[in-house]
C-alpha cells in the first residue's frame, strides 16, 4: 500500500483505492483474505479507526465482508463490482470533461477520436 500523508484525499479513502487496487491487480483474489486493521494500521502508523472507516466503505460496497473470527475477506464479484464503479467515475471525471473541452474547442467526434488513437500510439512505442 502507498498512502500519502501530505495528499488532500482523506487517509481512509487512500485505504480503500489501495485495497480495490489490490484486488484489481490480484494480489487478493475473490475470497482470499486481506490484511486485518490492526495489521494495516501497525504497518503504516494510522489509527485503527481510520483504517476501519476506510475497509467499511469496501464492505457497504460489497467488496469485503467479514467472517467472523476470522477477518475480512473479498467477496466473490469484487472485481466486477470494482471496475464497473470506476469506468463511471472514470466517464464522469474524464470523458464528460474531455467532451466539454471539445466543444470549446469546436472539435468533432473524430478529431477526438484521432487524438485517443494518437495517445494510444505513444503509449506503445
Amino acid at each position: 500500500m502507498n498512502i500519502n500523508f501530505e495528499s488532500e484525499k482523506p487517509i481512509y479513502i487512500q485505504i480503500a483505492e489501495e485495497i480495490e487496487d489490490a484486488i484489481l491487480s490480484g494480489a487478493f483474489v475473490e475470497q482470499s483474505q486481506v490484511p486485518s486493521t490492526t495489521e494495516i494500521s501497525v504497518t503504516y502508523k494510522i489509527n485503527p479507526a481510520t483504517v476501519l472507516k476506510g475497509i467499511n466503505i469496501l464492505v457497504d460496497s460489497d467488496i469485503l465482508y467479514k467472517k467472523r473470527g476470522l477477518g475480512m475477506f473479498v467477496r466473490e464479484g469484487a472485481v466486477e463490482i470494482i471496475q464497473t464503479k470506476r469506468k463511471q467515475a472514470f466517464f464522469e471525471e474524464y470523458i464528460v470533461n474531455l467532451i466539454n473541452e471539445a466543444a470549446k474547442l469546436k472539435m468533432e467526434k473524430q478529431d477526438i477520436i484521432n487524438l485517443i488513437e494518437r495517445g494510444f500510439q505513444n503509449e506503445s512505442n
